[in-house]
This record gives C-alpha cells, sequence and structure tokens, in this order.
C-alpha cells in the first residue's frame, strides 16, 4: 500500500509532515512520489497567508478528482488548512475522506485505516494539548540537513496572524526529546540541523519557567556528528544577552539569525500587535553585530499593512537602507479572515502593497548585490548540496545561507565531493545573489 505524501507550507509543516511519515512507515506503509501508483494521497496543508490557502485548496481540488475517478483509494486532510476550515472542506471537497487537525498528527496511522476501511473520521485534539514529538523521522531534505521543530503555537497575538487559532498556545517540547530527536537525526547522517518554531527565542518559557534556548543549544552541539546548527524564527525583543554569547563562543552554531521583525514604523508596528519599536530594533541588531561581526541576518517585512501611509513606507525603506539586511523577503499583506487587522480600516489596495514590495526587493537587490561583491577574496567553509553535471560545478551554501531561502555557493574543483561534505572555498566571484568560487580545502564528510 503506497502513499502519495504532498506537504504543503513552511518548513515546520515540513517537520510535521516527517513525524507523520515515521509514523505510517512503523505500519509498514509504503511511499511514492507518482500519483499513477498511489493507494492514498495525504495533503499537509497551510493556510498561513492567501496564497498558501489558495495552493492547499486547488490541491486538495486536484487530489479529490483522482479519488472521485477511483484512482485514489483514499485522500487525506491534514494541517492548517484542515484544523481551521474542516466544514468547508467536508462541504466542498467531499472526496475528502479522513482530516487530521494539528495537534492530531500523531492519529494520521488511525485516520488513513479507518478511510481505507470507509468509515473516514476526523481527528482534532485540543489545540492547547501537548505537542508532537515523534522521534522516528523520515527526512525528506536529502538527508545532510534537517529541521528540528522545537515548539508548537504562539502566544504573541499579532493582529495579522491566524497561527494562535490553528496551532495554539505556546507550548516547548521537553529539551530531552528535542536531544534524542536530534541524536537520531545525526546517527542517520544528518550534519545540519535548523532549529524551528514560530518563535524559537522563547522555547522553554512554558515548562521551565525560562528562556532556555542558549541550554539547548548546547546540549545539542555536544552531539559530536551534527557540525552545524542553525537558528531561525528569532524574534528580536527576545533575544538576550546569553544567547548571543552562546552564539559567538560556539563553533557549531552559524552566525546567522532570522529575526522577522515586519515592520519599522512604530505607528504600523502598534496596529500589528508587535512587541518593539523602531529605537529597539536598532539597538538589538546593533549589538548583535557588534558582539558578532560576521553575523548574518535576513528578516521578513510586510507591505500594505493596513493604515500604512506613504510616510510609514518611506520610514521603513529609509530603515532598510541603513540597517542593510544580509537576506531580506517582503510578503504582501494578505488579509485573513478572523484577525483583527482583517477588520481594521484603511485597507490597502492590492497595486499598492504589490509596488511597496517590488519597492523594498529592488533596494535590497542593490544591497545584497553590493555584499556579494564585497564577499570577494573571503575564504568560507561550505557544504555541498549536489553537482550539476552540466557545467561540472557544485552546488554548495556558506554558513550565510539557509536551504530554500537564501543563494549559494558554485563551487569550481577537480575534486569528488558528495552531499553533505564540508570544504573550505574561496570566493572569486559573484552573480546576483550567488556566489561563486574554488576548493581551497577538502575535509570530507564530518
Amino acid at each position: 500500500m503506497d502513499i502519495l505524501f504532498v506537504s504543503l507550507g513552511c518548513d515546520k509543516n515540513l517537520a510535521d509532515t516527517e513525524m507523520m511519515l515515521g509514523l505510517l512507515q512503523k505500519r509498514g506503509y509504503g511511499f511514492t512520489d507518482d500519483e499513477e501508483k498511489a493507494d492514498v494521497c495525504i495533503v499537509n496543508t497551510c493556510c498561513f497567508i492567501g496564497d498558501a490557502k489558495e495552493e492547499s485548496i486547488q490541491t486538495l481540488l486536484e487530489m479529490g478528482r483522482l479519488r472521485k475517478e477511483g484512482r485514489l483509494k483514499a485522500l487525506v486532510a491534514t494541517g492548517c488548512l484542515a484544523q481551521r476550515y474542516r466544514e468547508e472542506i467536508r462541504r466542498e471537497i467531499p472526496e475528502v475522506d479522513a482530516l487530521v487537525g494539528t495537534s492530531a498528527i500523531e492519529e494520521i496511522g488511525e485516520a488513513v485505516e479507518e478511510a481505507l476501511a470507509g468509515r473516514g473520521q476526523e481527528h482534532y485534539r485540543p489545540l492547547d494539548g501537548p505537542p508532537a514529538a515523534c522521534v522516528d523521522r523520515i527526512v525528506t531534505t536529502g538527508g545532510h540537513y534537517a529541521y528540528l521543530k522545537i515548539a508548537e503555537g504562539c502566544d504573541k497575538r499579532c493582529t495579522y496572524c491566524v497561527i494562535p487559532k490553528v496551532r495554539g498556545k505556546y507550548r516547548s517540547i521537553p529539551m530531552e526529546a528535542l536531544e534524542e530527536q536530534a541524536r537520531r537525526l545525526a546517527e542517520g547522517g544528518v550534519r545540519e540541523l535548523m532549529l524551528v518554531a514560530q518563535e524559537t527565542t522563547l522555547y522553554g518559557v512554558d515548562l521551565y519557567g525560562r528562556k532556555c534556548l542558549p541550554e539547548l543549544l548546547g546540549r545539542l552541539a555536544a552531539i559530536p556528528d551534527l557540525h552545524w546548527i542553525r537558528v531561525l524564527y528569532c524574534y528580536p525583543e527576545e533575544i538576550t544577552e546569553e544567547l548571543i554569547d552562546v552564539m559567538a563562543g560556539e563553533p557549531k552554531i552559524c552566525r546567522y539569525l532570522d529575526i522577522p521583525i515586519q515592520h519599522a514604523s512604530d505607528d504600523v508596528l502598534r496596529r500589528m500587535g508587535r512587541r518593539t519599536d523602531q529605537e529597539h530594533l536598532r539597538r538589538q541588531i546593533g549589538m548583535l553585530r557588534e558582539r558578532i561581526p560576521d553575523i548574518c541576518l535576513r528578516t521578513t517585512l510586510i507591505s500594505g499593512f493596513p493604515g500604512e501611509t506613504q510616510e510609514d513606507f518611506e520610514e521603513l525603506y529609509r530603515f532598510v537602507n541603513e540597517m542593510e539586511f544580509d537576506r531580506l523577503g517582503v510578503f504582501a499583506y494578505s488579509q485573513e479572515e478572523g484577525t483583527a487587522a482583517a477588520a481594521m480600516p484603511d485597507q490597502i489596495e492590492d497595486e499598492v502593497k504589490e509596488a511597496r514590495r517590488e519597492e523594498l526587493m529592488e533596494l535590497q537587490q542593490a544591497i545584497a548585490f553590493e555584499k556579494a561583491e564585497g564577499m570577494i577574496g573571503q575564504e568560507l567553509e561550505v557544504v555541498v548540496e549536489g553537482r550539476m553535471t552540466e557545467e561540472d560545478v557544485y552546488v554548495t551554501r556558506t554558513y550565510r545561507d539557509a536551504p530554500d531561502v537564501d543563494g549559494y555557493l558554485f563551487l569550481h574543483t577537480d575534486r569528488e565531493l558528495m552531499s553533505g561534505d564540508f570544504v573550505r572555498a574561496r570566493v572569486t566571484d559573484f552573480n546576483e545573489y550567488d556566489l561563486i568560487g574554488i576548493c581551497v580545502e577538502a575535509r570530507g564528510e564530518v
């Protein structure tokens, strides 16, 4: 019995997918990426913004057509869309045999078996219950890197965000469970571990009464086979000096932080429900760069938030120009039903939102290209992702590049390298967001 698993949305959703794959494998199921050979399809959905919601709906409709034609024996919907729109899915896509909410992914095996038996059920648990922490995962990222989800849910309640409604309050996964999961991943060949949560910086406050991310990082760094540890989704107001000390002092932790600030106008930040202001952002960024001079900072912004004036946008533009983030992404505001922001007055027209997004990205492009040119001549450790045989060049990443969202370093060398190898490279040129380099030292697999 083969299952086609379609994972949509963020890397946190991908971590859930890999847990479900592991649970299903234990029950003897096989897997395929060919819809023509699949007996069952599971779609792990997303509904964070409008585009993600549309992709999830279209995927369910497409798989529903296969189910209606009898080419699939069962169709199961999991994830955020299944959590938030269970009644709508039941009504509009009756081909879906079973629904599994975000807090019930450990019941995926039962859901599949019930669907195949023709008695599809809905599997939902209270959103504020203990988060799933399955240690036996099937890594789908290529083997040498993996995401470690350290917490579920969020307490921030930003006015534009649906996460608390579909994921519940912030719940940390116990440190011992994370250590065990990380050890299993390392034993399976993972060399780079990326810590993810809706907010990683608050890890432990609910379980241990304090921020324990620095301690967790120390424990993970002690796992011999792990070579890089990368921290994503750090809210700037929660970054502590202890965390900075650990990052500065532990060689395994990448000098890389993802700090989603969303805006720089105090008025907009207040309407967003963010718990910071521009002055604090400037202090935090300055402190990070002072304490860790080679740190790479990534951020995300929202353009066209309700009530964003031209003056607000210009303030944001100046801030981006002055801060010179190493990596930056911009999303046009998505009006999500049920959020406080969706009911706010002064909604911005789509054309304005998109025009502002493009203007910010053009500015960031110039900053990124200048920074890439400044990398020429530097030597960096890189991890091999694969090889482009037609161009005889290896695709690698530096510590400054997270998978899928950042750039690459294209490495020229006569040496035979394998995916997951770490080598030294000297940057010789750049091509837009990507670097070009030569191999100066081979360390092989670590």
